[in-house]
């Protein structure tokens, strides 16, 4: 006999998703029929209101393949007083947004109220007041299956989630999509810690730590959309892909409002065409250089030897060169920007000059001290003594001038390293400079000692072991009156001034009192795979903890002898046979020659970056871009390619140790020469 609808929990599941849907279309429905001709004073506040209304409207969306909700709650008690949405034996749905219907009662809870925690921190040990905890299984966007846990009940044994493990492993395809579904208990503590405290997440591949930043941007804006409204947010990822790569998960949550950048936009004061070797990398990126930068900057200021006469009607007024010595040596013991000093600089002359007008009987106000201050003597004066400096000027006149820079490096630099930063041939003008990325942020560097950067009220900065301490300094200036949360895996590090710790790194961005903590969980690569990356470890990173991973599924991994790039090729037609995404990395010298057979064999492809699609799957990377990127499945070209692509060992087996670990279900490796002997 069949069961009847009603007794049918899926059914009823089914209901309420339906219900949901519903309800999410009429809160659209109510926002897109809001009329505001007659609430506007003008059209300045018409056109605010219509973005603020078309950006609801966005996130109001129903995504039809995405689940609306994907667990549900049921406590045994009504939550506290600051969760009085419940009463006794209620349920809460959990979803990405918070859904109410008519009369405002709600159907799914915003996973990021407080009423929703226990979904991912309730354990056998400690079940937060929750009787039961229901997952929820999708097909697309249909609720096809659940999975209980009775918390409260002792006589059932704590079992690994069928369905969650079927979530972390289900085959993507496009660009990264969100975990909410799946966040852990660790990874939540790290999601829903506080707004004024700064945090870094030492964590290895497949353990989830740019999902968790990005979750708790979205985290942070829920509980403090006001403040952050005011101050804003910023995403800093290591390049253009990997931005491209996980611009969609803000907006799956509802958040549309965070900007996102690469440190290199973040410093675009000026055209970058140019190129460092390692040796000037290093140095440019050296945090010294800014001692040097502060040095010749302030080297433009000169004590004055001459007074500076004020002519007002028929009296002179005068005002003695000890005495501007004086105001000089005043705003240089102050430490404020080089041109807020410049600022204040004329009218402190003009203070000394009504000074002495008081004593004559006079009684001059306000405007007489602006006039002053705004008088040819005065203004002569201060271009003389404190005069403006333009900051690429200054940073092209260090690197041309090797005078300049010798002066100001005394004791700070070694020669060798002067002439390493020092241009060969130098540019005449700031525009026909080839400037190179570590230039830019020089240049970034002397903008700021001339006029404060801009604070945001929270950034995230992704693969951040990466940045020279330069770069650091950089990020640090957009949130200092911020916080932070730094992500990254000291045994990703690829570039010559990759970061040797964090409590290093941190003191650079400022954030000396940031929180560490480590992920150690891995949710993404499969145990075999990242079992024989970790063999790595020792020659790379010898301080960190492997990756310890959480699959049940061993996943597939095979090494491959190839004859030429037809096997590799091959390689990827067999994995192409299977669902989900697949990438083809190589060694970056290499990249052009596999495209050229994969064009012969009619397999189409794609550069990173590029949103893979049912038709198209196959992705062609870059070594140097793979960072941060995976796939379901991972075909890596020649490990020892990759490891002599880059200029040093230790850097190579970095590259290699990220380029194996980018799979989520499978990787061959193929190759024609000799493994590099630490894979042994």
């Amino acid at each position: 006999m069949s069961t009847p609808v009603h007794d049918d929990p899926l059914s009823r599941e089914r209901s309420h998703l339906a219900a949901s849907r519903s309800a999410l279309r009429a809160m659209r429905e109510d926002v897109e029929s809001l009329d505001i001709s007659d609430v506007t004073a003008n059209w300045v506040n018409a056109a605010v209101l219509e973005r603020q209304i078309e950006d609801r409207i966005k996130a109001l969306a129903d995504l039809s393949d995405t689940p609306l909700f994907f667990g549900r709650l049921d406590y045994l008690h009504a939550p506290g007083a600051e969760q009085a949405e419940g009463a006794e034996g209620e349920r809460f749905y959990i979803g990405r947004r918070h859904v109410h219907d008519a009369d405002g009662d709600p159907m799914v809870i915003d996973w990021r109220a407080p009423v929703s925690q226990p979904f991912y921190r309730a354990s056998k040990k400690d079940p937060m007041d929750i009787a039961l905890r229901r997952r929820f299984g999708y097909t697309g966007g249909d609720l096809t299956a659940y999975e209980d846990e009775h918390l409260s009940d002792p006589a059932e044994a704590a079992a690994t989630s069928k369905l969650l493990q079927q979530e972390i492993e289900r085959p993507r395809v496009g660009p990264m999509r969100d975990i909410v579904a799946t966040i852990q208990p660790e990874q939540d503590e790290i999601v829903r810690a506080g707004l004024g405290g700064s945090v870094c997440v030492q964590g290895g591949p497949g353990t989830g730590k740019t999902a968790v930043g990005l979750h708790r941007v979205a985290y942070l804006l829920y509980a403090h959309r006001e403040r952050l409204a005011r101050t804003g947010t910023l995403v800093i990822g290591p390049n253009r892909s990997f931005l491209h790569y996980i611009e969609q998960v803000l907006p799956a949550l509802g958040e549309l409002t965070v900007r996102q950048a690469t440190v290199d936009d973040l410093v675009a004061h000026v055209e970058v065409r140019g190129t460092d070797d390692a040796a000037a990398a290093v140095v440019k990126g050296d945090a010294r250089m800014a001692e040097v930068l502060r040095r010749a900057l302030y080297s433009h200021v000169t004590m004055p030897a001459e007074p500076v006469v004020v002519v007002r009607g028929s009296r002179r007024w005068r005002v003695a060169a000890y005495e501007l010595e004086e105001i000089v040596r005043e705003l240089l013991e102050r430490d404020i920007r080089y041109g807020a000093a410049r600022e204040a600089l004329p009218q402190r002359i003009a203070h000394a000059v009504l000074v002495q007008m008081e004593r004559a009987g006079e009684a001059p106000d306000d405007r007489v001290q602006n006039a002053v201050a705004r008088n040819a003597a005065v203004k002569a004066a201060v271009k003389a003594v404190w005069p403006p400096v333009d900051p690429a000027k200054l940073v092209l006149r260090l690197l041309t001038d090797g005078d300049f820079l010798a002066e100001h490096a005394e004791g700070v630099l070694t020669e060798e390293e002067q002439k390493a930063i020092s241009w060969v041939k130098p540019a005449r003008t700031v525009k026909s400079a080839r400037w190179s990325p570590a230039d830019a942020v020089l240049i970034d560097e002397a903008t700021d000692l001339i006029e404060r950067t801009h604070s945001l009220g929270h950034v995230v900065l992704d693969e951040a072991q990466d940045l020279s301490p330069m770069q650091y300094r950089a990020v640090g200036r957009r949130c200092t009156t911020g916080s932070a949360t730094v992500l990254g895996d000291l045994a990703q590090g690829t570039t010559p001034w990759a970061t040797r710790s964090w409590q290093e790194a941190l003191a650079h961005l400022g954030k000396g009192d940031a929180v560490i903590e480590e992920l150690t969980a891995g949710f993404r690569v499969p145990t075999d795979v990242i079992t024989y990356a970790s063999r790595l470890l020792p020659h790379i990173a010898p301080g960190l903890t492997p990756v310890a991973s959480i699959r049940e599924n061993p996943g597939f991994f095979e090494i491959r002898a190839a004859a030429g790039t037809g096997d590799v090729v091959e390689a990827c037609r067999e994995l192409l046979g299977r669902e989900g995404s697949v990438g083809l990395i190589a060694a970056d010298a290499r990249v052009p020659e596999l495209a050229e057979s994969l064009a012969a064999a009619g397999i189409p492809h794609l550069g990173p970056g590029e949103e893979t699609t049912r038709e198209t799957r196959l992705t062609l990377v870059p070594a140097s871009l793979a960072k941060g990127l995976e796939y379901d499945y991972v075909v890596l070209d020649e490990p020892r390619a990759v490891v002599d692509g880059e200029p040093d060992e230790r850097t190579g087996l970095r590259r290699l140790y990220v380029c194996l670990t980018r799979a989520v279900s499978g990787l061959i490796v193929t190759h024609g020469s000799d493994l590099p002997p630490q894979l042994a």
